[in-house]
């Protein structure tokens, strides 16, 4: 291109155009516009489809967004092998979103003097006797946060504290008993006035709520589901809350012979100076005693063989007793996924044994601290570099090491929810992972079966024409005039009373989605045939007698396949968005099995909706945020296969 050179330019060009000839200047200006000139590259329909995608930044970001949700929900899996789907824990009902359930606060970390937990938050105090909580502090729809600490708790020094599922109790230097939370179902002190005379409540006992207790002779503070209790070491039980969470708690009231209690899920249980058994009240409830995990039990007092009981601890379904004789015994269900107890070493002694609630963790004279039982959550996973660990203590999915200053040197156990868990207390980001995995297979097997039906019949009728072609027409209007929805939840209807395994009600849910969604597919591959079909390459390939099918299929097709790539890449959202339709409907893919879909089914209902916004919130914005990528990508590709777009549009 010729340059404007201005007029002093102008004027240089006369005066070497004088000296040194025109046709020496005219042929330096064809040199130099020839170097300066832009040839333009011949690239291959394929790379200049790649080009243009890749010069679109939204489609770009889109692609990206895609890939990443696909290695997620394919290779997320494979980092969770203690997931499970019919995971459920009435303890971690509705948590909110947070990551703190270890973070000691820093004024107690250095000053640890106990640390407790049932639920969801975690109660601490220091020397000091100030009183700490971290974790999820909300309790469910109440509005209350057991994080707002009484004033008069806060200005009194407090040596013993325990936390319940949704409520605190603590005992001051001078022997005042606090409590503080949910009290709806007599978890402490006078409770709601409507349930005063509540036959199904146990009241907390009128010494602690209107007087003292010598807190020098306190053995033991403890909390249950919504019972609370608090053991002297004469053998005295102050015990309260509510009786349909523990049906035998009429047994423990008023009792002076105990030397320790606890609390599973649902029952008290405890020990009396005899020591000859746990006591529950309930004959052949915890009676058959075991050394180990994966031991065969045996009748108590045959295992006993004379030895007494000292001293207990319970999980939900389980308890661990000490003997006089410094072994250890284990009774109760512990599941098939539990860890057995680590062997000690030879002369090697447990001095003290704590609880959370599927887990045991251990300290022994050798210093050494041991984890078993439940580890679904990473309790049992004791750190390797621990030094100096005098004592220990244990939350409902915790540990806490603790040496001679005080101070934590390990703590280790669930971490927290990144997105919080569901009404039946399932971790909502694995579940969203495996969710996404289930519903991207069934919408890309949907796509699979819809892409094959219609090309198939979209070749046929379009290549072939005439009689064929208007019935396999015919044939493709009567499917795409079934309304699809009602349709697809009659049939779901119909298997859900079905005596069919859920991953045969699976597979018949991918066939249905891609057996009712081809025909638009078929129609376009069919217009496409009609056009292509009248091209020079069909009549020479007619010409030298290649059969009628290799023409339709081997020929015409290679050259509308990317058209076709583009709606299969639009029906995948689409297959998707329907999937989660009806699992959301509850004709889909039903519980426990994840996917988006029946995660967000019970969006549908005010209180979730309202109170525990994370449980539809996460689910929805993966479903949105894939289901807009694919559709971005997929008009970007229709835009830059069609040479006739405008692509500024």
């Amino acid at each position: 291109m010729k340059k404007n050179k201005g007029f002093f330019g102008t004027i240089g060009g006369w005066f070497k155009r004088l000296f040194h000839g025109g046709s020496k200047v005219l042929a330096d200006e064809m040199e130099e516009n020839a170097k300066n000139m832009k040839v333009e590259e011949i690239v291959s329909p394929f790379k200049q489809i790649v080009r243009g995608f890749f010069e679109r930044r939204l489609a770009v970001i889109a692609l990206c967004v895609v890939i990443a949700m696909f290695l997620l929900v394919f290779i997320g899996p494979l980092f969770m092998p203690k997931y499970y789907d019919s995971y459920t824990e009435v303890t971690q009902q509705n948590v909110h979103p947070t990551m703190s359930m270890l973070s000691v606060p820093r004024e107690m970390e250095n000053d640890v003097r106990m640390i407790d937990s049932f639920g969801s938050f975690t109660v601490g105090v220091n020397n000091e006797g100030q009183v700490f909580i971290w974790g999820d502090s909300k309790i469910s729809t109440t509005g209350l946060d057991v994080r707002d600490i009484p004033e008069e708790v806060l200005n009194a020094k407090i040596m013993y504290v325990a936390a319940g599922i949704d409520h605190v109790v603590a005992i001051s230097e001078e022997g005042k008993v606090y409590c503080w939370g949910y009290n709806k179902l007599g978890q402490f002190g006078y409770f709601d006035p409507e349930n005063k005379d509540n036959a199904n409540i146990l009241p907390e006992p009128d010494i602690l709520l209107n007087g003292t207790i010598d807190v020098d002779h306190v053995k033991k503070v403890t909390c249950g589901y919504q019972c609370s209790a608090i053991l002297m070491d004469d053998g005295t039980l102050y015990l309260w809350g509510n009786k349909n969470t523990y049906q035998n708690i009429d047994l423990f009231a008023g009792k002076d012979d105990l030397i320790d209690i606890d609390f599973t899920l649902n029952y008290v249980v405890g020990v009396t100076e005899a020591g000859n058994g746990v006591y529950t009240g309930k004959r052949g409830l915890y009676d058959q005693f075991r050394s180990n995990l994966n031991v065969k039990a045996v009748p108590a007092r045959q295992y006993l063989d004379g030895r007494k009981i000292v001293a207990i601890s319970a999980t939900s379904n389980t308890v661990c007793g000490e003997l006089d004789d410094g072994s250890l015994f284990f009774t109760g269900d512990f599941g098939t996924r539990a860890k057995p107890m680590p062997a000690l070493n030879e002369g090697e002694r447990v001095i003290q044994i704590v609880s959370g609630t599927y887990h045991y963790t251990a300290l022994t004279d050798q210093g050494r601290v041991l984890s078993w039982g439940g580890d679904t959550l990473d309790q049992t996973q004791v750190p390797k570099d621990m030094t100096g660990v005098t004592r220990i203590y244990g939350g409902a999915f915790q540990s806490y090491a603790v040496n001679d200053n005080n101070e934590v040197v390990g703590k280790w156990g669930l971490k927290g929810y990144l997105f919080g868990t569901d009404n039946r207390g399932a971790d909502i980001f694995q579940r969203i992972i495996q969710g996404g995995k289930m519903t991207m297979t069934i919408g890309a097997i949907a796509v699979i079966i819809s892409t094959i039906i219609g090309i198939i019949v979209g070749c046929i009728s379009g290549y072939f024409g005439g009689k064929v072609d208007l019935i396999l027409m015919r044939v493709t209007e009567i499917f795409a005039a079934i309304p699809f929805l009602p349709f697809a939840l009659i049939l779901s209807a119909i298997l859900a009373q079905s005596d069919i395994s859920e991953d045969n009600k699976i597979f018949i849910l991918m066939v249905i989605l891609g057996v009712l969604t081809w025909t638009g597919l078929a129609r376009m591959v069919r217009g496409q045939v009609l056009q292509a079909r009248e091209n020079e390459y069909v009549t020479a390939a007619k010409a030298m007698g290649v059969k009628e099918g290799a023409i339709a299929f081997k020929h015409i097709l290679p050259n509308i396949v990317s058209i076709i790539f583009v709606t299969l890449t639009l029906d995948f959202a689409t297959c998707m968005l329907t999937e989660s339709s009806l699992s959301y409907l509850g004709f889909g893919v039903t519980y426990p099995r994840p996917t988006w879909g029946n995660m967000l089914n019970g969006a549908n209902n005010a209180t979730i909706i309202t109170n525990f916004w994370w449980e539809w919130l996460f689910t929805s914005l993966f479903l949105a945020i894939t289901c807009i990528c694919i559709n971005i990508v997929g008009d970007t590709l229709r835009d830059v296969m069609d040479p006739k777009s405008d692509r500024d549009k």
